[in-house]
């Protein structure tokens, strides 16, 4: 089997971390590692596959060696800098900011929804939002049988989302600090409808990127969308409320089948015995869970789902992995 030389850009980071988790447990061909970060993270050291790697810091010339791919997740700054440099040595980027999800020449990829947009990259592929990831896991296969007419996201986001920062917040509050160094408000026993920055029409920054990268991953911006996006006190997994309008009718047993059926998804829903998608069984892992499927009865052909998946995981790492065993497998 062919073995790569891969970069991982934010090493140290939470989702960096991850990627060498993931990279490990998913048996990834490498050849060659190199972990790269922030000139104080430098010289540190990280395993993968059972060797240790120093980190190196990230600079301009870091990809004059020969990489295949480069996993970013260190900032859309540092991306917007240093991913199109690589790119320019031949390099394939997959970056993990929102530097370049909305650039037309930049595919946006979940890889269960629109793997073949990967073979359309210039050099840099878009690792979507955390919360759009798994909401569109969701939504495809619903999306190509009856058509969606209407989405409504109401997310319950963790605090890793944040970053060790965001953490640190909520464990603080657990302990009775008043901290905030994270958010505007306590986020311990607090609900905070308010995820990056407001912007002028009045959503959060947060609830744009779903509803704008929602339109360019499902490849139609004719689907009506809206998003309320909060923050609450769980450490690791987002969950979501998604309620949708389909374009045609259909038999909730099918509903049911269609995700029981589906690799990519775990169907949970068992009303009897309290079963239903929760963050302390995604936690860890690389499944997308829905649950607590049903009919919408105000209004025609709508449709209630509960999506849980772990933000870190196949919210950032996880889907970046993914991306990258489609490009070696079909692209290189």
């Amino acid at each position: 089997m062919k073995k790569y030389n891969i970069a991982v850009v934010g090493a140290t980071g939470m989702v960096g971390r991850t990627f060498l988790k993931v990279l490990e447990e998913r048996n990834f061909p490498i050849n060659n590692l190199y972990p790269m970060a922030s000139k104080r993270s430098a010289g540190k050291k990280v395993t993968c596959q059972g060797r240790e790697f120093e980190v190196e810091e990230l600079t301009e010339s870091s990809f004059d060696k020969d990489i295949d791919i480069a996993l970013f997740s260190a900032g859309g700054d540092t991306s917007k800098k240093f991913s199109p440099i690589a790119a320019s040595k031949g390099v394939i980027v997959v970056d993990n900011s929102s530097a370049f999800r909305m650039d037309d020449n930049v595919p946006l990829v979940v890889p269960e929804v629109n793997k073949d947009d990967i073979g359309k990259h210039k050099g840099i592929i878009a690792n979507p939002n955390c919360s759009t990831i798994q909401a569109v896991v969701a939504l495809k296969p619903l999306h190509e049988k009856y058509g969606l007419k209407r989405v409504v996201y109401s997310t319950y986001q963790a605090v890793s989302g944040s970053g060790v920062n965001g953490v640190r917040d909520l464990e603080e509050g657990l302990k009775g600090n008043d901290i905030k160094q994270c958010y505007p408000h306590p986020i311990a026993n607090n609900c905070i409808p308010h995820i990056d920055v407001f912007m002028d029409n009045g959503y959060t920054k947060e609830e744009m990127k779903m509803i704008n990268e929602t339109h360019k991953i499902l490849g139609s911006k004719d689907i009506k969308i809206t998003a309320t996006t909060v923050r609450v006190p769980v450490f690791d997994c987002h969950s979501e409320s998604i309620n949708v309008e389909l374009e045609k009718d259909f038999n909730i047993e099918d509903i049911f089948k269609m995700y029981n059926e589906s690799d990519d998804m775990v169907l949970m829903d068992d009303l009897d015995n309290n079963v239903y998608p929760l963050p302390s069984i995604a936690k860890g892992t690389d499944s997308v869970y829905v649950g607590r499927i049903r009919r919408d009865f105000s209004l025609d052909n709508g449709l209630n789902l509960w999506v849980v998946a772990d933000n870190i995981r196949k919210g950032a790492a996880t889907n970046a992995v993914q991306i990258a065993e489609v490009l070696i497998k079909e692209h290189m």
